[in-house]
């Protein structure tokens, strides 16, 4: 009950904000004009569509380029992508689930971290570890082994460790990004094989950002410190356009942060962490309409990963074996990333518009283990002959292991444009393929058993169809084909599949756009979920390792393999509404929304189970196909702007659940509802922003878990621009202090004892104080 209320008043609030500001306008500024309506004159509607057409592909400058320093000066949701079809369309004009968050809006948040900067996007959770800084990102409820696909400048990142973690990571320093477009469920299936959940891409800092219109060159230089305890931030980035055809630009940041303390006050063990990051790109347009870029990208995060034994008298600790935390690894991560494209694109050329990528992704991550559980070795082990605290399975004190994957691939589409009477057309078609190679090292523990090396090939390709009828209806039909080879040793198996999509939707260029989707992705198994094997480590003899596993090991558990797994396949059936409207009460006002209605049905839906075998007491965990699950829901994106104030709400209703159990599934966060708020002042040289997000906790999950927290988060943001080069930032991040864990955590084998290491780390810091600043130099 309490839980149902806490969401009711957040979106009753949240509501409430909304229509306040669509009923209450004041007076602005002139923005962009409304897209006109239709006349009855075939002609005259024609040509109005072409005119139609090239304003829909206009930009508020400050969206994408260096001019943008303001939060919140711009609608979001008119911002050009093409996430959801390959081809360019704005945000709100899409037939599909698409949110952007742009440069402007990532600069007023001044994120901690990477998960920040998507924290407002409806549909949107994280899976994130205080102790480690890379982001897992969940959509709709479905995460891990690639269901959502994340792409950084068209290169998939698809690292992936067993650990108490989330099974899907990627590192990525938030400075170097420059924009995020998220498509939610698989009506982005032409986007890339796997991504039943939907995807998120992510565009780095490019020269547009730096080098304002009108200048030859510019710089940016950024600071930022916060509190609890310490953290700061240092950047550079800085371009020169050569000639009209050669572009240089490159940059890079320093981070670093000491731990942190969550809500109540406890230090968060281990959350310190250093990193470092660099980029370059090289732009060269050799003839009319055609620009090559070669970009790369450095980084480099120093951490330690794992929580000690924490003391008795604080939150959540515990007495006996039952209070330990588990191993500490001294861990470096490098992730190397270049890629190469090709676009081509005029406007008179209506046959050929294309977009090529070749890209190599390496993301390494080299552990010293230096603290084990307790000081004694392991009797029998090759730990306790050497005298070192250790075993079998976490290795010994001192020893080290490393997991590489190296991630190769391909992306190319194109789009041929042709118009006969009131009637347009748009075919897209294209391939990819990545290759993931995966190498685990572990001299004296059994990671190369629970992250095994392997090789995996996923490729597809697809073709899609857009055509419209003057103003009355468009209608978007496609068909993927995926391709997958997963082999390791004497393991091998493959298959393939076709999948389509159809979406339909009436009166595309007016105020309210209703559309109906069907959608269906399709997913490999990874190389993880096929092949682990080994145990799962005890704390030490005759502490629970009570199961012996193939290999000889003992443990609380075994990890069995499962070659036979089936790929995943969603169906996705949505109905959505658009809502673009400028000067609705006075002049310069607008108002953007999005609306959808889903439900995914996933067939051979891959979870992991945890079950009692032969020999007893023998417990295993194996990943198994469920053979139904469904996930449902509502989502709402709406931005009400008045030019001296503003107003937004997101929220996310949905359920996901096991339909032969009617068991909720763990990952999926049932309610969260963000609204912000805030004014422009002293002609929009400072802005003021609230934003309040309730989250409701999933409690309907399996008794293998502890559900997540029901938390309310008030977050303040301030954005000063004293002159048109030095903006001045100041935020506040948890303003009431409250101890939150946003997503549910692993028991352990007993059922009754929390993992406490994922407890302890996936509290999330307390109240953070951060000042910032970024200055711009430039010159013709």
């Amino acid at each position: 009950m309490a839980n149902g209320a806490r969401s009711a008043r957040a979106l009753l609030v949240g509501v409430s904000a909304f229509a306040v500001g669509v009923c209450c306008s004041s007076a602005g500024f002139a923005q962009q004009g409304e897209v006109t309506q239709a006349t009855q004159s075939a002609k005259q509607s024609s040509a109005k569509r072409k005119k139609r057409q090239q304003v829909a592909q206009v930009v508020p400058a400050q969206a994408l380029n260096a001019n943008a320093q303001v939060q919140g000066s711009t609608q979001s949701l008119d911002t050009i992508t093409v996430a959801a079809t390959k081809t360019e369309e704005r945000a709100v004009d899409a037939l599909a689930p698409v949110s952007v968050v742009t440069l402007e809006q990532i600069q007023g948040i001044q994120p901690k971290r990477l998960g920040d900067v998507l924290y407002a996007v409806p549909g949107v959770s994280l899976q994130d570890r205080g102790d480690d800084p890379a982001t897992s990102v969940n959509i709709r409820g479905l995460q891990d082994f690639g269901r959502v696909a994340v792409v950084v400048d068209g290169a998939r990142q698809n690292y992936q460790r067993t650990a108490h973690s989330a099974n899907g990571q990627f590192f990525l320093d938030p400075e170097l990004v420059g924009g995020v477009d998220v498509v939610r469920g698989p009506t982005a299936n032409i986007y890339g094989s796997g991504a039943i959940g939907g995807v998120v891409s992510f565009r780095t800092k490019d020269i547009d950002d730096v080098v304002r219109p009108g200048e030859r060159w510019g710089t940016e230089w950024g600071v930022m410190g916060g509190t609890n305890n310490m953290r700061g931030m240092v950047s550079g980035f800085g371009g020169v356009r050569v000639n009209p055809n050669v572009d240089l630009f490159a940059g890079g940041s320093w981070t670093a942060q000491s731990n942190y303390k969550d809500g109540m006050g406890v230090t968060v063990e281990n959350s310190a962490n250093k990193t470092g990051s660099a980029i370059a790109k090289a732009t060269v347009r050799p003839a009319d309409g055609h620009e090559i870029k070669l970009g790369g990208i450095f980084q480099d995060f120093d951490y330690d990963v794992g929580q000690p034994r924490r003391a008795l008298g604080l939150p959540f600790s515990q007495p006996g074996t039952a209070g330990n935390g588990t191993s500490i690894y001294a861990t470096n991560v490098k992730n190397y990333q270049t890629s190469l494209g090709w676009k081509y694109q005029r406007p008179e050329d209506k046959l050929f518009d294309w977009d090529a990528k070749i890209y190599w992704n390496r993301t390494e991550s080299d552990q010293t283990k230096i603290a084990h559980t307790s000081t004694a070795p392991a009797f029998g082990t090759a730990c306790a002959l050497r005298g070192l605290p250790g075993n079998a399975i976490s290795g010994c004190i001192g020893d080290s292991r490393s997991y590489v994957i190296d991630t190769l691939g391909f992306d190319l589409h194109n789009t041929s444009r042709f118009e006969h009477g009131d009637w347009r057309h748009a075919v897209t078609y294209g391939g990819d393929l990545f290759q993931d190679d995966v190498k685990t090292t572990d001299f004296s523990g059994n990671s190369n058993a629970t992250t095994p090396g392997g090789r995996r090939t996923v490729s597809g390709a697809f073709a899609q169809w857009k055509v419209g009828y003057a103003n009355w209806f468009d209608l978007v039909s496609a068909v993927r084909y995926d391709n997958y080879h997963l082999s390791s040793g004497a393991i091998s198996t493959d298959g393939d599949r076709f999948s389509p999509k159809v979406t339909l939707a009436l009166l595309p260029t007016h105020v309210v756009t209703p559309y109906v989707s069907y959608a269906e992705g399709y997913r490999a198994p990874s190389i993880t979920e096929t092949l682990v094997d080994g145990s799962h480590v005890a704390s030490g003899p005759g502490q629970g390792d009570t199961s012996r596993c193939a290999d000889g090991s003992r443990g609380f558990f075994c990890f069995l393999p499962n070659p036979n797994l089936r790929p995943e396949v969603g169906k996705n059936k949505e109905f959505g509404i658009n809502v673009k409207k400028n000067d609705l009460f006075t002049a310069g006002d607008s108002v953007r929304a999005k609306f959808n209605v889903f439900r995914n049905d996933v067939s051979d839906y891959i979870d992991g189970v945890q079950f009692a075998g032969p020999p007893v007491p023998n417990l295993y965990f194996q990943y198994q196909n469920i053979a139904h699950a469904r996930i449902e829901g509502f989502e709402a994106e709406t931005f009400y702007d008045a030019n001296r104030w503003f107003v937004g709400v997101s929220a996310t209703f949905q359920r996901g659940e096991n339909t032969q159990t009617g068991i909720g599934l763990v990952t999926v966060q049932p309610r969260k509802i963000t609204t912000t708020a805030g004014v422009r002042l002293l002609e929009n040289q400072l802005v003021i922003a609230m934003q309040w997000t309730s989250v409701e906790a999933n409690t309907k999950i399996p008794v293998t878990y502890l559900a997540s927290t029901s938390y309310d988060l008030l977050n303040a943001y301030i954005t000063y621009k004293p002159h048109r080069d030095v903006t001045v930032n100041f935020s506040v991040d948890n303003i009431l202090n409250e101890y939150y864990r946003p997503y549910a955590v692993p028991r352990a084998a007993d059922f009754t004892s929390s993992q406490n290491d994922v407890l302890w780390a996936s509290a999330a810091p307390g109240r953070v104080f951060k000042l910032g600043a970024r200055f711009h130099f430039g010159g013709a």
